[in-house]
């Protein structure tokens, strides 16, 4: 079974370094190529994806909701967050479900309901390494994931060579991205 994908949008553009801008404008244009790059990973990965945004300051009481190419796009409604859209879907899909995003107020109740958790920064090299690979070129040039660096183990017992338990877990879960 795939794992749903549940992505803070806001929080990924200012990962990347985008910001949501200071006019609608650039933040609408960042938006709409964020959400173009998730369905070329959708492809890709074929996860179903979910990216949640940010709207409960715009007038009108009514979410609003798009499908494009296999990724659900939502705009939170008036007065709530997509924080709290975040933490209620996962709390529906529990250990079917990966969030990503970087506050961690949602990190640490999506990981109290089930659900893998991975950091913005994180996910956007996952992201850039998969659109980089195979004949796509997308104007800058991505940086490939660099391998895992081994902590030091002082006076432990068992393997030194071997990663603890919850870390070889974590990469196990890194690797289905």
């Amino acid at each position: 079974m795939q794992t749903h994908i549940i992505i803070d949008g806001y929080n990924l553009l200012g990962a990347s370094g985008s910001g949501s801008g200071t006019c609608d404008k650039p933040s609408e244009s960042k938006r709409e190529e964020l959400v173009q790059e998730l369905i070329l990973y959708r492809q890709r990965a074929g996860h179903p994806i979910t990216i949640v945004f940010d709207a409960w300051r715009r007038k009108g009481n009514v979410s609003s909701q798009e499908h494009r190419a296999g990724v659900t796009v939502i705009f939170s409604r008036q007065g709530e967050q997509a924080d709290q859209v975040i933490q209620r879907m996962a709390g529906e899909y529990g250990k079917e479900c990966a969030v990503v995003s970087s506050d961690h107020e949602v990190m640490n109740v999506a990981r109290a309901r089930g659900a893998f958790v991975m950091r913005s920064q994180e996910f956007l090299k996952k992201l850039h390494a998969s659109l980089s690979r195979g004949s796509m070129s997308f104007g800058k040039k991505r940086e490939i994931e660099e391998p895992a660096v081994y902590p030091k183990r002082p006076n432990k017992k068992g393997n030194p060579r071997k990663l603890p338990k919850a870390l070889r877990h974590r990469l196990r879960n890194l690797k289905k991205f």
